[in-house]
């Protein structure tokens, strides 16, 4: 189970080397394989190859005439690529996503279960001031028994 957040770098080349808590998770779980990409290109969500086929699975169950479907394949194909960690444990963001969701320098790699996720710090920061946890939130997960 990927948890917890490492800060890293993003290189001049746009290279993000995974921190050691998670490569070690991931090549040992799901190896080197995985699909880098976005929904909303703020951020970047690195999927393990086996669990995006996973959900191309459950898309194929989807009709293509779905326009949630196509939406959804847009955002991800336009932002996404598949890749593979290099043996330093790097991974390189695509230029597209790169750009957009501000990758560069400092970094905050977040395990969210079984994909990580990667913000720029700054941006994320924002996010946590913009977003905060309420006391909804707080129930709703309640009603989930969290």
């Amino acid at each position: 189970m990927l948890r917890g957040n490492y800060p890293a770098r993003v290189d001049d080349k746009g290279r993000l080397k995974i921190p050691s808590g998670f490569l070690q998770l991931l090549e040992t779980n799901y190896g080197s394989e995985v699909f880098v990409t976005s929904l909303t290109g703020e951020n970047v969500r690195v999927y393990p190859m086996d669990i995006w086929t996973e959900i191309e699975r459950k898309l194929a169950d989807i009709p293509n005439s779905h326009p949630s479907k196509m939406r959804f394949l847009d955002r991800v194909h336009f932002f996404g690529q598949a890749t593979s960690l290099d043996r330093q444990g790097r991974l390189l963001i695509p230029t597209t996503l790169r750009e957009s969701a501000q990758m560069n320098g400092n970094v905050d790699v977040l395990g969210k279960y079984n994909f990580l996720e990667i913000w720029n710090h700054d941006r994320f920061l924002e996010k946590l001031s913009n977003e905060p946890f309420t006391d909804e939130d707080g129930r709703t997960l309640a009603d989930f028994g969290i």
